[in-house]
C-alpha cells in the first residue's frame, strides 16, 4: 500500500484510534455518527497521513481535522510561545467557530487552545501563547503580527491544518499563508480543507503536502437534496417591499447584501416597520459582530443583514431561508452564501430577488455553480412569495434592539487593563486584507 492509497472508511468514531476521553467527550456532546467526510478523513489523518478534503461548507471538516489534531497530541505539552498544531483560518467569524466547536474535545483531552485573530486584544493573545498552548487557531495577519514581536514561534508545529484554504487564496493572504508554512519545521503533517480546490490551491498543493489523501465529499453545495433554489425575479420598483415582506417572516432569515451602507439602511427601515433586525458587515467592531451573533442565534433579532463576511464560518441552528437581496458576484458566493443553511443535513432555501438587468448574469452564475433553480416571478403581496419564503406583511410598528453590554473581559480589553481569560476570539489580523456548532453540525 502506497500512503496516497486511502485507509476504508469508518462506520462509527469507536472504529478509529482515538483516546477513549475523546470517545466519551463526542458521546457527551451528542455526536454519536461521523458525517462522510470525517468518516473518510480521520482513519488517514489520525494515521499521520497528509490530507487534501474538498467539503461543501456544512460538511462537518472541522471535526474532520480537528478530532484527529487533539488525539495526536494526546500527552504533549507546548512549551511557551511553541505550539504544537497550527490551523489557519481566513476570518475572524471562522476562527470562533473552529474554537467553539473544538473547545469542549480539547478540554476533555487536557489541551490548551489559544485564538489569534486581529480585532481583539493583542496583549491577552499574546499572553495565552506565552503561558503554552498546544493549538493555535489564526488568522494568517495576527499570527504574523505576534511572530514579529517574539510571542510565537513555528518551528515546533508538528500539524498544519489550512481551513477554508480557497477564500484564504481569494482574500489575498496566500504570501501571508506561505511565509507562515514556511517557518514551521520539515517533516509534520499537513492538511488543507476546502470547499473549492482550485487556482492557488494547487500551489499549496505541490509546495506543502507530502503524497496528500485525497478526499472529496459532497463536491457541491447545490447538489445537496435537502436544499432549495429560487430566483425570484422582481421589478426594481417591488424589490424594496417584496424584501421587507420576507424579512417579516414567522422565523429567522439572513439577507445579503452587496455593501455595508445597503444593510445598515436595510436593517434600519426593517426596525421602522416592525421587524427585529441587525446588520453584521466588516464595519462593526469585532466585539459588535460577535454580539449580533449571540443576538440572532437566540432569537432576540430575527433578521441578520449581512455582507459578505457572514457568508463563511458561521453557523445558527435551524436556519433555513437565506435571502440574496443582492444576488452574489460569483457562484463560489452564491455557495457559501447558501451554505448557512441547509448545514448538517438540515433542510433549507435558497432564494435570490433578480432585477431584470441582471437576469442573464445570474443565469450564467447558477450555470457555474451547478445549481438549477425554480425560477418565478412575483409581486410583494402575492401568494407565489408567500408560499415560497413565508412573506407576510409588517406589523408596522417601529421596534428597537437594544444593544447588549459588552462582557467584562470586552470591556477590560478595550480599556487595556489586564484580564484573565485565553485569547480573545474573531478576525484577520490588523491591516490586512478583509471581507467580508452544535453538535456535529461541525
Amino acid at each position: 500500500m502506497t500512503i496516497t492509497e486511502p485507509l476504508p472508511a469508518v462506520g462509527t468514531f469507536a472504529e478509529l484510534d482515538m483516546p477513549e476521553r475523546l470517545l466519551t467527550a463526542l458521546g457527551t456532546e451528542g455526536v454519536t455518527v461521523p458525517f462522510p467526510i470525517q468518516a473518510a478523513t480521520l482513519p488517514n489523518s489520525l494515521a499521520g497521513r497528509d490530507v487534501l478534503g474538498r467539503g461543501r461548507t456544512g460538511s462537518g471538516k472541522t471535526l474532520a481535522f480537528g478530532l484527529s489534531v487533539l488525539a495526536r497530541l494526546d500527552g504533549k505539552r507546548a512549551q511557551p510561545r511553541q505550539p504544537l498544531a497550527l490551523v489557519l483560518v481566513p476570518t475572524r467569524e471562522l476562527a470562533q467557530q473552529v474554537t467553539d466547536a473544538l473547545t469542549p474535545y480539547s478540554r476533555a483531552m487536557r489541551l490548551r487552545l489559544a485564538t489569534v485573530v486581529g480585532g481583539m486584544s493583542i496583549g491577552r493573545q499574546a499572553s495565552a501563547l506565552r503561558g503554552g498552548a498546544e493549538v493555535v487557531v489564526a488568522t494568517p495577519g495576527r499570527l504574523k503580527d505576534l511572530i514579529e514581536r517574539g510571542d510565537c514561534r513555528l518551528d515546533q508545529v508538528t500539524i498544519t491544518v489550512l481551513d477554508e484554504a480557497d477564500q484564504m487564496a481569494d482574500m489575498g493572504f496566500m504570501p501571508q499563508v506561505t511565509e507562515l508554512l514556511d517557518q514551521v519545521g520539515p517533516g509534520g503533517q499537513r492538511m488543507l480543507f476546502s470547499a473549492t480546490l482550485d487556482r492557488n490551491i494547487d500551489l499549496l498543493v505541490r509546495r506543502y503536502l507530502h503524497d496528500p489523501v485525497v478526499h472529496s465529499v459532497d463536491p457541491s453545495a447545490g447538489a445537496v437534496s435537502t436544499m432549495e433554489h429560487h430566483v425570484l425575479h422582481v421589478a426594481d420598483a417591488d424589490k424594496h417591499t417584496a424584501a421587507t415582506e420576507i424579512a417579516a417572516r414567522d422565523g429567522r432569515v439572513i439577507m445579503f447584501l452587496d455593501t455595508k451602507h445597503a444593510a445598515d439602511r436595510l436593517a434600519k427601515h426593517l426596525l421602522s416597520v416592525g421587524v427585529r433586525a441587525s446588520a453584521l458587515h466588516g464595519g462593526k467592531s469585532q466585539p459588535q459582530r460577535n454580539r449580533t451573533l449571540a443576538q440572532f442565534k437566540d432569537g432576540h433579532v430575527t433578521v441578520l443583514v449581512a455582507t459578505n463576511v457572514a457568508a463563511r464560518g458561521i453557523h445558527v441552528d435551524n436556519l433555513d431561508l437565506v435571502v440574496n437581496v443582492d444576488p452574489p458576484g460569483d457562484h463560489k458566493d452564491y455557495l457559501h452564501r447558501g451554505g448557512r443553511t441547509a448545514r448538517a443535513g438540515e433542510s433549507g432555501t435558497v432564494v435570490t430577488l433578480v432585477l431584470p438587468h441582471q437576469r442573464r448574469a445570474m443565469d450564467r452564475l447558477m450555470a457555474d455553480a451547478g445549481i438549477t433553480a425554480n425560477a418565478v416571478r412575483v409581486r410583494p403581496g402575492e401568494a407565489e412569495l408567500q408560499r415560497i419564503t413565508g412573506a407576510r406583511t409588517p406589523s408596522g410598528v417601529p421596534v428597537i434592539v437594544a444593544a447588549p453590554a459588552a462582557p467584562a473581559s470586552e470591556r477590560r480589553a478595550r480599556s487595556g487593563a489586564p484580564g484573565r481569560g485565553r485569547g480573545s476570539r474573531g478576525g484577520q489580523g490588523g491591516g490586512r486584507p478583509r471581507r467580508s456548532a452544535p453538535r456535529n453540525s461541525q
